[in-house]
């Protein structure tokens, strides 16, 4: 008997664990399924809920409101409602700038037509200028012309001068109702995730930067891992909270209000960042128990909640203490910056910690904020919202590209009267303007954009003449039911980012082919007409993009790099630079991927470089050696570091003397320690400080 439950018990166990692991799969496949199909079917329930309005109220081209409803459904809450509201801010100057070159140019199509082509181009400009969201709204407020110029010019491309208004009306609240039909269907069936998601991100990096930072004190003198690609990744990930803030923005009115906060949150990690690359650097500099003996000195004066935090791995703790640790943050700052100290390497290590700290404060700042706690409020200033360039020549070679696009398109309609003429305008205007601020990703994306829109074009074709008819019925439930087959899944793989870029043009560009119109048309002649308009638009600016190729990322690293190069030497030769860090650090967040560790080092020593000057001037003017500053500094503006650091270094010995115990004998130190804090970058930068030499 025991045996044979022993052999029981064997030949029955892998059985059980088989079926057992098959329904584990099984049960992964559908949770991981779970949120996509869901999706889908937000997708098609916005949609639906757009046409149905836009028939009962009997609008001419219903279709602009699903198709504005399938462009603003987002897989994420807040993306949605803040992609809704820039498009109905982009609508709304598109409609009234529709109406304006009707009223400037009522009969003549040619300078009709002249007029949508600059708009274009002046479009591209502030897209590419603008971030995010608000770009966004710069390209819809360029393409909702060309919607609306399409149907004022008809097939033939007369101006129909009497209709304009109407017309934008029209179309803008077809747009309206999309916006309004995908944000109701979203804030019902989806919970907001962004604002956690941010809050768990600025903890994890506020937690992980001041790790490293410690780290970098308490092994001082010690051989161990170069940190330098570590804070390299923290830079990449600091740039990738961008997109995070504007989905949270669109979450929370409250977070919208106070959206200065985050702005100096994600400043304040670079700002620790700063300070700990110029403490790691001047640390390896030292002799090994100089170095040792000054970290522990800093470490002395940094409280144990900081010295001992929660791993990269485990931010849980500063989420929950997020206000407690900006005022041990701030107090740690303050005590550091009030050290009294007897050299100038220990004033700069207690300067750039107090500089760390500060920022780290800032940071834990922005996330008290996320997680309901009370936050220390920033004043909305001009300062504040005011637009940052990090360069020029991207959005002048986009709007130059819309220009020579958009105008070939027009021509082409123009000398062979095609019936397609203003659908292509329409479409290849949407292409270029939404495509163009990618830079090198623009063509592929372009690509991709275009074989969406043609396997969008053979499915609108499978359900307007296989699927509807098949049903045996008009209604609307039929109509719905056959978009949803293809809604659903379609909607489901665009969540994959890997996928977006061939799904969310299947999705989007679905409405336009489709054309609903109530009775529903089955012209074979005009579907193919429209669909064939449509693709040829596309492939228009996809071709655009190969011949006018925006500019390589390794031309872009060097333009920045030689930008700023040039705005550090006017800063030198006291010429006012407002809020440069901010626009150093705007030229750092769109540093192109491909640049190599050393151009990022570069742009950031030029940044350590430009506050110091600020800093050292401001303090000889209060300590009235500012003329003596002034040799060092023309020689920087010339291209000559060595020159500056060897008057740096006479400064240097002219401000010691002057120490002694006088009252100001710390910002002494203190000018002293900007000193050294330059010649040391100055001398590990010498040959991009020195590209370009001017004398």
């Amino acid at each position: 008997m025991t045996t044979a439950n022993v052999v029981y018990k064997n030949t029955q166990t892998p059985d059980r664990s088989a079926s057992g692991g098959w329904w584990i799969a099984f049960s992964g496949a559908a949770r991981s399924a779970g949120p996509p199909l869901l999706f889908g079917l937000r997708l098609w329930a916005s949609v639906c809920l757009a046409l149905y309005i836009a028939f009962w109220l009997e609008l001419d081209s219903p279709f602009w409101a699903g198709t504005s409803a399938a462009i603003v459904c987002q897989p994420q809450l807040g993306a949605s409602l803040r992609k809704g509201w820039f498009r109905m801010i982009g609508t709304l100057v598109g409609a009234v700038m529709s109406v304006v070159l009707t009223a400037c140019f009522p009969q003549d199509r040619i300078l009709f037509l002249g007029g949508l082509v600059v708009w274009g181009a002046v479009s591209a400009l502030m897209a590419t200028l603008l971030r995010n969201f608000a770009a966004y709204a710069a390209a819809l407020a360029g393409y909702t012309v060309a919607i609306v110029g399409g149907d004022l010019l008809g097939a033939t491309g007369g101006v129909n001068a009497d209709a304009a208004f109407l017309l934008a009306v029209a179309r803008g609240s077809e747009i309206c109702i999309g916006i309004a039909c995908a944000g109701v269907v979203l804030a019902l069936t989806d919970f907001a995730g962004a604002r956690r998601r941010l809050a768990a991100l600025f903890a994890e990096l506020a937690a992980g930067i001041t790790a490293g930072f410690a780290r970098t004190l308490s092994f001082a003198g010690l051989k161990m891992a170069d940190a330098q690609p570590v804070r390299r990744e923290f830079i990449r990930q600091v740039v990738a909270l961008d997109p995070v803030i504007d989905q949270t923005l669109g979450e929370s009115s409250q977070i919208r209000y106070h959206s200065p906060v985050l702005q100096r949150a994600v400043d304040g990690l670079f700002a620790a960042l700063a300070g700990w690359r110029a403490v790691a650097n001047h640390l390896a500099e030292l002799p090994p128990d100089e170095a040792r003996q000054e970290g522990a000195v800093i470490l002395q004066n940094l409280p144990m909640e900081l010295l001992s935090p929660p791993t990269h791995a485990e931010p849980t703790g500063w989420i929950a203490g997020a206000t407690g640790l900006h005022r041990i943050c701030e107090a740690a700052s303050a005590a550091l910056i009030s050290l009294p100290v007897a050299t100038p390497s220990l004033r700069l290590l207690a300067d750039q910690t107090a500089k760390g700290m500060a920022g780290i404060a800032n940071a834990l700042n922005g996330l008290a904020l996320l997680v309901a706690d009370p936050a220390r409020s920033v004043p909305r200033s001009f300062a504040s919202v005011r637009l940052r360039v990090p360069d020029w020549l991207p959005a002048l070679v986009n709007a130059g590209r819309a220009l020579v696009t958009i105008g070939a398109v027009a021509l082409f309609w123009i000398v062979t009267a095609w019936p397609g003429g203003a659908g292509a305008i329409t479409f290849v205007t949407i292409t270029v303007l939404l495509l163009g601020p990618r830079a090198d990703q623009a063509y592929i994306a372009a690509m991709g954009f275009m074989v969406g829109t043609l396997l969008a074009a053979v499915f609108a074709a499978i359900i307007e003449f296989a699927l509807l008819p098949a049903f045996g019925t008009e209604t609307f439930v039929a109509f719905c039911l056959a978009i949803g087959l293809f809604l659903v899944p379609v909607g489901a793989l665009m969540t994959q980012p890997r996928l977006i870029g061939i799904f969310a043009p299947m999705t989007t560009n679905l409405m336009p082919l489709l054309g609903p119109t109530n009775p529903m048309s089955f012209d074979t002649v005009q579907f193919y007409n429209q669909a064939l308009a449509i693709v040829g638009g596309c492939g228009a600016a996809a071709l655009s993009f190969l011949l006018l190729p925006p500019l390589s990322p390794a031309f872009r690293t060097r333009r920045l790099l030689a930008l700023t190069l040039r705005d550090l030497r006017r800063l030198a030769t006291s010429r006012a630079q407002s809020d440069w860090e901010g626009h150093v650090l705007g030229r750092l967040s769109v540093m192109p991927d491909t640049a190599t560790p050393l151009q990022r080092a570069q742009l950031l020593a030029a940044l350590s470089v430009g506050s110091e000057i600020i800093r050292l001037r401001q303090i000889a003017q209060r300590l009235a050696f500012d003329a003596e500053t002034v040799p060092a500094f023309v020689a920087l503006a010339h291209g000559d570091s060595t020159t500056a650091t060897t008057h740096l270094a006479r400064l240097d010995a002219t401000l010691a003397v002057r120490t002694g115990a006088t009252p100001a004998a710390q910002l002494f130190m203190q000018a002293r320690g900007c000193i050294l804090a330059l010649s040391e970058v100055l001398t590990q930068h010498s040959a991009y400080f020195d590209a370009g030499e001017t004398r």
